[in-house]
Formats: structure tokens, C-alpha cells, sequence
């Protein structure tokens, strides 16, 4: 078992030991840190921020405690309940909000829960102010409200409508198209809150849902983290009732799988690809994702005389570049879409809508669109060291060694050859090396993978 804390956040396992798991003292300290944080920025008093959570067993215990603790400190909360990640970012600008709170760990297993902290823009706060509330969490320098200045309590019903309605209203959503279409649809949504936000959705555009694990109890099936190893019950079921298709999302709405009408899976990295590409026909830009998503989205960008941009890995790091190039699409290859005509958060709301536009006005099958992008194949590997390697001298001296190719060190190593490329990342707890690879045959990326080992270990 164990507490995370970073920069994000704060994520751990339910009971145990203060200080080692996320206990109802670590939630109280760190929202207390958080809040306390808002109040040393902002020039105003009468804070107010928006609270939701995923289905987790222990979801509806950490927001009575968050909630207590930013009134006791003098916040007004309004508590979305039951949400998704996606629809707590959109919530905060909606009501001028001050911040927000997502209870969430996100596609970890049901035992974990996590505080995710959102600005006044719904969007997560920056690596500089992360460490900030973090200082504050360690510092336990908190000053709560007197009686008669408690933060006042509201909850709030309508934020899936409201969500849904921006989406149904963005130009690129074709609800006309889709509705002639008639898509039948699986949906797996581990036993979340996508098991109420997605169907809300189909059903605007005329979708016939099959609903598999869609009762938000937060006990969840199988584990959460939509990969291809967990899925053998949809991918069944997407046959059974001759479905056009399947969608799978997490415990928090965030990340967008989907399976083909044979069952098959689309792959997770070619969800943004297939957005990007439908996007891209019709507006010219920048395509973002980072370093350690496929090759595909630069490949659709490039045919569509569009750039691409790679950023340091994680969501904050995509977004800011996104901001930087005014990016038409981005999102990272875990099934991550950021449409930032609507926000800048991974949305699978929204990535749905705009995967089913592409795919009613292709008119082709999903198999025959996913058979129209380059194909291409991960691995992911990892070397231990001994503690006394420095990890550092380590990439320093493999960047050295391919100085000749194309090498970006903007988040560890990355490598890109002709043909195929490998990103080297650091752990930040242990000395391990990750190894990301892509090439056009699984073979050729576990042995890049391999090969990559076999001279690290030479350069010790």
C-alpha cells in the first residue's frame, strides 16, 4: 500500500497508516493545502470551487471530508457528485469557479483514490504551483474560518447536460450525420460514472446503447486501465449483437478506447489519430502529443500538410505546448483526446462525438478506417540499475552515442531513426530506465527494445 504525492496531486490506497496511505488525515492536510494555497493567489475573498468524483467504493468518504475541510476554511463548495474528470473541468470556468477538486485515481484499481487539482481555468494546476501546495501540505500552515465565516455548501445536477450540450453545439460534431447512421454501441464503463455520462450522450445522437458494466457501483469487473488484455468481455459482446462498435472508457471519462465490429481492438494510439485526422481535413494546424505516443499522428498530420509537435509526457506538458503552437488537436496515445475548441482537458465525451462524426461521414466501417492509418506497433521494456548508477550519466552518454540521429531531451531521451524510434525515461523513485519503442512489426520494437538494453549495458 502506499501515498503518492506529486506535483498533480495526491493518490493512495484507502486505510492503513497516516502518512502511507491516503488516510481521512492525509485527504483533510492535503485539501487543507490546497485550499489554503487559493486563498494565498487570489486577491478576493469568497472563495468557490467544484468538486466531483468517479464511482470508487471510497469516493462518496473523501468528498464529505474535501467538502468539511474547504468550508472549514471559509470556501463555498459546489459538489457535482457522481461526474467525470472532463465534466469537473468544464464545470469550473461554467461557474466561475475559483478551482476544483477531481476525486479520481483515475484507471487505478479500486482500492487507490486521488485528489487531482484544477485552477480557475478547469485546467491542472502547474508543476511550479503543485510544489507550492505540496510545501503547504508539509508545512501544515493552515488558518481555518471562524464560525460565522464557513464556506457555504451547494450541489449541482444539471453538469452533464451542460457538458453534453457544449459538445453537441461545437461545429466539427455532425449530429445530423450521426443520427442517419443509427450506430449500435457497446459500451464498457467499469462499473463508473461513464456508465451515466456516455449513454446520456449517445442518446442525443441517436445511438442504440449496449450497456456492459455500466452500473456505477465502483466495483469494478476487471481492471480499469483500458487495455487490449482487459477487454475479452466487450470485444465478445461487440460481436454478439452485431455492434458497429464498442467504447470503453475509465473510472473517470478521461481516456477513449474503442473496438472494431469484429471485435477487435482499434488500439488506444490511433483514437487520437483517427480525431486528428477528421479534424485536420478540415483546418490546418498543429497536431500535439508526447514523446511517447506513435509516430501515426505526425504521419496523418504530415498528409494533411498540418505540423506536429511532440511534448514532454503528461497532460499539463501537452497543454502548454498546445497553447504555445495554437494547436487544432492534442492529446497523448493513452486514448486521450484534447479538443481545445471545447477545454483543455483529455475528454472522451467529446473524442466519442467526434470519432462517430469522422466515422458516419467516411461512411466505411471502423476496421476499414483503422486500415487506412499507418501501422505500427510499441513495446515497452525496462532495465533495473544498481543504486549507485547515475541514471543521469547514463541518458547523457546514450545521447551522446546517437548524436547522429534525431534526439530530442526535453524528457529523458528520445531517439528517432528512419524507420522506427525508442524513448529512454528515467523512474523518479528507483533507479529504472523505461523503454519506450515504435517500429512498423511487434518483433522489430521488442528488439529495438533489446538492443537498446544490450548498449546501456555496455556504457556502464
Amino acid at each position: 500500500m502506499s501515498l503518492i504525492k506529486s506535483i498533480s496531486g495526491i493518490r493512495g490506497t484507502i486505510g492503513g497508516k497516516v502518512n502511507d496511505n491516503l488516510t481521512p488525515l492525509d485527504v483533510v492536510k492535503f485539501a487543507s493545502a490546497f485550499g489554503t494555497w487559493l486563498q494565498n493567489t487570489q486577491n478576493k475573498k469568497n472563495l468557490t470551487l467544484v468538486i466531483g468524483r468517479d464511482a470508487r467504493i471510497s469516493g462518496e468518504m473523501v468528498s464529505s471530508l474535501v467538502t468539511a475541510t474547504l468550508q472549514g476554511l471559509g470556501i463555498n463548495v459546489v459538489d457535482l457528485g457522481l461526474s467525470t474528470t472532463p465534466t469537473v473541468e468544464i464545470m469550473v470556468p461554467e461557474l466561475n469557479a475559483d478551482g476544483g477538486i477531481i476525486l479520481t485515481a483515475s484507471h487505478n484499481p479500486k482500492q487507490w483514490n486521488a485528489l487531482k487539482l484544477l485552477n480557475g481555468k478547469g485546467e491542472f494546476i502547474s508543476g511550479d504551483d503543485g510544489a507550492k501546495v505540496l510545501a503547504l501540505a508539509e508545512s501544515e500552515d493552515f488558518n481555518y474560518a471562524e464560525v460565522d465565516d464557513l464556506g457555504k455548501y451547494e450541489t449541482r445536477e444539471d453538469a452533464f447536460d451542460i457538458h453534453i450540450q457544449q459538445i453537441l453545439d461545437l461545429p466539427m460534431v455532425d449530429v445530423e450525420a450521426i443520427k442517419a447512421k443509427k450506430f449500435k454501441i457497446v459500451l464498457d464503463a467499469v462499473n463508473s460514472t461513464g456508465g451515466i455520462a456516455i449513454p446520456m450522450l449517445l442518446d442525443k445522437l441517436g445511438c442504440e446503447t449496449v450497456k456492459l458494466y455500466c452500473e456505477p457501483n465502483g466495483q469494478f469487473p476487471h481492471n480499469p486501465e483500458p487495455l487490449k488484455e482487459h477487454l475479452g468481455d466487450i470485444c465478445e459482446l461487440v460481436k454478439k449483437e452485431n455492434a458497429d462498435l464498442g467504447i470503453v472508457v475509465d473510472p473517470d471519462v478521461d481516456r477513449l478506447a474503442l473496438i472494431d465490429e469484429n471485435g477487435e481492438m482499434f488500439g488506444e494510439e490511433y483514437t487520437l489519430v483517427a480525431v486528428a485526422d477528421y479534424l485536420l481535413k478540415h483546418k490546418k494546424g498543429a497536431a500535439i502529443s508526447n514523446l511517447s505516443s506513435s509516430r501515426a499522428l505526425r504521419d496523418v498530420a504530415n498528409s494533411h500538410d498540418s505540423e506536429y509537435f511532440a511534448s514532454a509526457v503528461g497532460e499539463v506538458n501537452v497543454v502548454n505546448l498546445m497553447k504555445e503552437k495554437n494547436a487544432v488537436i492534442g492529446g497523448e496515445g493513452n486514448g486521450g483526446i484534447i479538443y481545445p475548441d471545447l477545454h483543455y482537458g483529455r475528454d472522451s465525451l467529446v473524442g466519442a462525438a467526434l470519432f462517430l462524426t469522422h466515422l458516419a461521414k467516411e461512411n466505411k466501417t471502423v476496421s476499414e478506417l483503422r486500415a487506412g492509418y499507418p501501422g505500427y506497433f510499441m513495446g515497452k521494456k525496462k532495465i533495473e540499475l544498481t543504486p549507485e548508477i547515475n541514471v543521469d550519466e547514463i541518458l547523457s552518454k546514450m545521447e551522446k552515442e546517437y548524436q547522429n540521429e534525431q534526439v530530442s531531451t526535453i524528457d529523458g531521451v528520445k531517439i528517432d531513426f528512419e524507420n522506427n524510434w525508442v524513448h529512454l525515461r528515467k523512474s523518479n523513485t528507483e533507479p529504472i530506465i523505461r523503454i519506450y519503442t515504435e517500429a512498423y512489426t511487434q518483433e522489430e520494437a521488442d528488439k529495438l527494445g533489446d538492443d537498446i538494453i544490450a548498449k546501456i549495458k555496455s556504457l556502464i
